[in-house]
């Protein structure tokens, strides 16, 4: 299985792009929010609130948002994966198709259909997604997906991008508005983590 590594990490290929999180939990912090799940079960439905690039180390960042709730997920992700991101949300027409399009396609072509993605775990400060299907018997597939490869085949589809509560519990922001939460994820970045990335 493809895992998208900590920068931390010496022995993965910095070539490769990855969905990372920046973030020091170990230190208190005011911005730094735990979802409380005693009464709750199953993964947290959330959308894409914001992509911006961390001035740092000139690396995108994607971010999940709950808003009723005011909880952010922020992820670092690559260049090639935020720019695909980038094209869905802003509705730019492509003259050909994308990589993440050319998924889709064969997708549906191949008789599945997308029913959701999953960020489901948090391993060693690197995010790990799935991607669901089913066939044309209701036969349910999943396959191991980079988060923002997950996100950016999720916004084609118009299907729901979901995170693991476990994952929210150790890596939630939770803020007032989204441009206090993005603030709050770049203060929050461990210097030692900076200028070792490259995408």
């Amino acid at each position: 299985m493809e895992r998208e590594r900590s920068a931390a990490a010496a022995d993965w290929d910095q070539d490769h792009s990855e969905s990372r999180c920046l973030l020091d939990f170990s230190q208190p912090h005011r911005h730094i929010g735990r979802m409380t799940t005693e009464n709750d079960s199953g993964p947290v439905k959330m959308s894409v609130r914001a992509l911006v690039v961390d001035p740092a180390t000139n690396s995108p960042v994607v971010i999940l948002a709950r808003a009723e709730e005011k909880i952010y997920l922020p992820i670092w992700i690559g260049v090639c994966e935020a720019n695909a991101i980038a094209i869905n949300l802003e509705g730019v027409k492509v003259p050909r198709p994308m990589t993440h399009d050319l998924i889709g396609t064969l997708i549906r072509d191949l008789g599945f259909t997308l029913d959701h993605v999953l960020i489901h775990s948090l391993d060693d400060s690197v995010f790990l997604a799935s991607v669901h299907l089913s066939d044309t018997n209701g036969e349910v597939r999943e396959v191991d997906a980079r988060p923002s490869d997950a996100i950016a085949i999720a916004l084609r589809a118009g299907v729901d991008v979901l995170v693991d509560r476990r994952v929210l519990e150790r890596a939630v922001v939770t803020e007032a508005t989204q441009e206090e939460a993005v603030m709050a994820v770049l203060e929050q970045m461990r210097p030692e983590d900076m200028g070792d990335y490259e995408m």
